[in-house]
């Protein structure tokens, strides 16, 4: 396998990301919101209502802050109300939502990888590449891993500083991250990248169009929105075991996916769909 050859289509990919608008969309609007508006939100808004209505926001969190493990519970040891309301949206309700990120830079990035090549009627000259099959499957999966990683390790710098500076004079210390989101940002973030990634590229090489691409492989956020409900209903908590845990299994499944992609894909129909 000649590694020159896969970071080479790579680097071509990479370069037309860039001068993709489409793609780029997503990548703008989404950490946007995960990373700005709904922390502000949450932050703001317990230090500028009567703490009797904080009181009934919490109403039922008492018993999803009762129902977590006791290592998270002596987290909220010894805080008011509005620190509890702040460090419990933000610090766990907010951490599953982040997961959607990677999916869909993945996805979107991804799904421009055949389909663009396609409809920019650049991808005759791509099949004749002097490039095998599995190194040129590579080579379009490594383009979209590294900027749907990046993008979302950024968002998660810029949620840590808005959190932090936000919450500043409520706790008056730099409390966030938390414990539970560094496997979360280093170990589960990558997984779900490269699940998505390896799922649309090989989608991508079999149908016609962009958004055709793009809308199969979104399905793929519902596994990130049953970790959601998971979390809001008190059934699971993204501790750091548990988020280790669900890593393992999806970095296998990643590898499963990858090496069924590998078997299975084959440049000869692609050139029948040109």
């Amino acid at each position: 396998m000649n590694w020159r050859s896969i970071w080479t289509i790579a680097k071509k990919d990479l370069k037309e990301v860039r001068q993709n608008k489409m793609a780029w969309g997503p990548a703008i609007v989404v950490p946007l919101v995960f990373a700005v508006f709904m922390p502000l939100l949450f932050i703001i808004l317990p230090q500028v209502i009567p703490v009797e209505d904080v009181q009934k926001e919490l109403g039922d969190l008492d018993g999803m802050l009762r129902a977590m493990p006791p290592a998270l519970q002596v987290l909220f040891e010894g805080k008011d109300l509005e620190q509890i309301f702040v460090l419990y949206m933000t610090g766990f309700m907010l951490a599953p939502l982040f997961l959607i990120m990677p999916l869909i830079f993945s996805t979107v990035i991804g799904s421009d990888s055949f389909v663009g090549e396609r409809e920019r009627k650049t991808m005759e000259a791509l099949l004749y590449t002097p490039t095998s099959d599995m190194e040129l499957f590579l080579g379009k999966v490594l383009a979209a891993v590294i900027p749907a990683i990046g993008l979302s390790w950024i968002t998660y710098v810029v949620y840590i500083i808005i959190v932090n500076t936000a919450s500043y004079p409520l706790f008056e210390r730099i409390w966030f991250p938390l414990p539970t989101w560094w496997p979360l940002i280093l170990w589960l973030t990558p997984a779900l990248a490269v699940l998505g990634i390896s799922a649309t590229v090989l989608i991508s090489s079999r149908v016609r169009t962009f958004m055709e691409a793009y809308q199969m492989s979104a399905s793929l956020v519902v596994l990130v929105l049953a970790l959601v409900a998971g979390q809001v209903s008190g059934v699971l908590f993204l501790g750091v075991g548990t988020t280790l845990v669900i890593g393992t299994i999806i970095w296998l499944v990643d590898a499963a996916l990858i090496y069924i992609s590998v078997i299975n894909f084959k440049r000869s129909a692609l050139v029948a769909k040109l």
